[in-house]
């Protein structure tokens, strides 16, 4: 899920940065530091939105380096156990599939795929249907519920099933012509 919140951050500049676009060269060294970064709390950055406020600079003592205190509005994707979202299966081998949805990636054990859906080696590792009307392979688009996430410091992992009601396959890239 997305949420917008306000975080806060020391920014270290150089003192040849110093002038009457000191602010710009923080918040482009901002964007450039924070964005696309994952914290296990908030989840991962996905666009900063403003800043609200850049604090009084502290000269670091022999460095010349001078550090702000900058508060910033952020959007961010913090995936949570029991959540629908559609993912692009990145993916396939027997024990199950890989999938991304944005920065988060999933697993889906073989477990958790429907019963009717078996595991085909070949050239296109995939699960199929008993008819072969349904086809799960790398780049097919599926919808998918997360059952449990774990979460270390700079990363977020998921577990996912697609064996409950609505959920699986939206779009099979072997069957576009």
């Amino acid at each position: 899920m997305f949420f917008h919140i306000v975080l806060e951050r020391n920014m270290q500049l150089h003192p040849r940065h110093f002038g009457p676009h000191l602010r710009d060269k923080l918040v482009s060294k901002l964007i450039k530091d924070v964005e696309g970064t994952c914290s296990g709390r908030h989840g991962f950055v996905v666009a900063i939105t403003g800043v609200e406020d850049v604090g009084k600079g502290l000269i670091r003592e022999g460095t010349g380096f001078v550090t702000f205190p900058v508060k910033y509005q952020c959007v961010v994707f913090r995936p949570f156990k029991g959540e629908i979202l559609e993912a692009v299966v990145t993916m396939v081998n027997k024990m199950g599939f890989f999938a991304e949805a944005g920065p988060v990636q999933i697993f889906v054990s073989n477990h958790l795929i429907p019963d009717d859906m078996e595991f085909q080696s070949g050239d296109v590792p995939n699960y199929t249907t008993s008819d072969g009307s349904v086809k799960i392979q790398k780049e097919s688009e599926v919808r998918l519920k997360i059952i449990g996430t774990r979460v270390d410091a700079t990363e977020i992992f998921c577990i996912g099933t697609i064996k409950d009601d609505f959920l699986g396959v939206i779009s099979d890239p072997g069957a576009a012509v």
